[in-house]
């Protein structure tokens, strides 16, 4: 059973008792921190601990020295990299979000985000998924495992002046995509990382990167690269390269354009891309590096940006098949995008009112953890719906009380009528034609459902 799909106490316990905090008693007070933010998400404190002398104590927890984003992470980032050794593939999806707290004017120390009006930070997650069936679509259906890796940045400007040379020798943004291999080291034999990323991650470092660490890519390219030996550039040599198959991609509704279902075509080349220069020299080239473009064909009226993807990959993809499971892999990008609502959304994370920034730090890595429970109970809801692992993390209180509310479901409390009973709370129709409810829902029937069983509780009591 996933990790993080159990009670809140066992979770806490699991994901933070480990943590090398300096002192034993920082270590009990961050999982007790741990455990109500699991069972009251939200982002601030006052909301998980009601009481003054509780709240007082985790104030107090977050201004300790030793207390850091690093050290309250590290034995959940430990957990994730030994579980992603056991057989079975592994996509580890990287991308960056802005934690955005420009309306805490009293916060101190933060970073410059955005489009350098914002404060805040940056944070840059890897976060790992196991593929557990395929559709007939060729799509990843999967179920969390955990954050691969993290980093949370307070962003500053360039200095004025600055020259390529002294921008190419300080630590720069580059450096940080697939970072996380340096630490996990290679994966075993029987185990396949497949690391995914947008066309940010589209340059030299993080290809190097998964090439020496034996870790395979998709990734999709945001520029006309150059071929090694001179022989040309990327957009040309796919090109030229005869349609595999037709497929279909489902696109979804954003900057004003709905959902819908795109007709692709497919093309696949293997090429060798040239290298940049690099401070000490320029690189080797990156050889038998395999190219998918994905291109919309038969565009509805009223699109204004056809689906159009240049894929980089270390994976087969000769035949119309490989294509389209490369394809499929890329389309599990989203799932990341999912963590950073669960993250915002749910868990609240850019809602505390800490007044420095690196208080604000644990208490992030904190909520980066809780975020991963409601991701991988929605997920579960569509990977495994009919299985039982919602059930045993809600508990049987919660259940009682959705019990109440909706009646008993006819197939049990399976992972998807949990989530759906939850959502229903929220707002949520649940007809036939819905489909899985969003975020927004998800949090007001979360919500909804704490209040519901602490009123329980007083009148008990």
């Amino acid at each position: 059973m996933s990790t993080n799909l159990i009670t809140p106490a066992r979770w806490a316990q699991n994901e933070f008792g480990f943590a090398q905090l300096g002192d034993q008693r920082r270590n009990k007070r961050l999982v007790n921190i741990a455990e109500h933010l699991a069972i009251k998400p939200g982002g601030t404190l006052p909301q998980a601990f009601p009481h003054w002398a509780e709240l007082k104590a985790a104030y107090r927890f977050f201004g300790q020295r030793g207390v850091s984003f690093d050290r309250v992470l590290a034995p959940h980032l430990e957990r994730t990299r030994q579980a992603c050794r056991q057989p079975g593939e592994y996509l580890i999806i990287e991308d960056t979000t802005c934690l955005d707290y420009s309306q805490h004017r009293a916060t101190q120390n933060l970073g410059v985000i955005g489009d350098g009006c914002g404060r805040g930070f940056d944070l840059h997650s890897a976060l790992a998924v196991r593929v557990e069936a395929w559709t007939l679509e060729q799509r990843p259906e999967g179920t969390v495992v955990g954050l691969f890796h993290q980093q949370c940045r307070t962003p500053r400007p360039a200095p004025q002046g600055e020259t390529r040379g002294q921008r190419l020798s300080r630590p720069r943004k580059s450096q940080t995509w697939a970072a996380g291999f340096k630490l996990a080291g290679r994966p075993p034999v029987g185990s396949q990382w497949i690391y995914l990323g947008d066309r940010e991650t589209d340059c030299y470092e993080p290809v190097q990167i998964c090439q020496q660490h034996g870790v395979d890519f998709v990734i999709r390219s945001g520029q006309d690269r150059r071929l090694a030996g001179g022989a040309g550039h990327l957009r040309a040599a796919i090109e030229n390269a005869p349609v595999l198959c037709r497929s279909t991609v489902e696109v979804r509704a954003r900057g004003g354009q709905p959902a819908r279902t795109a007709k692709v075509e497919l093309r696949s080349v293997r090429v060798n891309l040239d290298a940049p220069w690099r401070p000490g020299g320029r690189q080797p080239p990156l050889l038998n590096a395999g190219v998918v473009e994905v291109r919309e064909v038969e565009v509805p009226e009223g699109v204004k940006e056809p689906l159009h993807w240049v894929l980089l990959t270390s994976l087969p993809c000769a035949t119309a098949a490989e294509a389209q499971r490369v394809v499929g892999r890329y389309t599990a990008r989203w799932w990341i995008e999912e963590y950073h609502k669960a993250l915002k959304s749910g868990a609240g994370v850019e809602e505390s009112q800490l007044e420095r920034a690196d208080r604000l730090e644990p208490l992030i890595a904190i909520l980066a953890v809780v975020a991963l429970r409601l991701l991988a109970t929605k997920m579960l809801a569509r990977s495994r719906p009919e299985s039982f692992e919602a059930a045993v993390s809600f508990g049987p209180e919660m259940l009682a009380m959705l019990e109440k509310t909706n009646g008993p479901p006819k197939a049990g409390w399976t992972n998807r009528n949990v989530m759906v009973a939850m959502a229903r709370l929220g707002g949520f129709l649940a007809r036939k034609h819905d489909g899985m409810p969003g975020w927004q829902t998800i949090w007001r029937g979360w919500q909804r459902l704490i209040w519901m069983c602490e009123g329980a509780n007083l009148m008990k009591g």
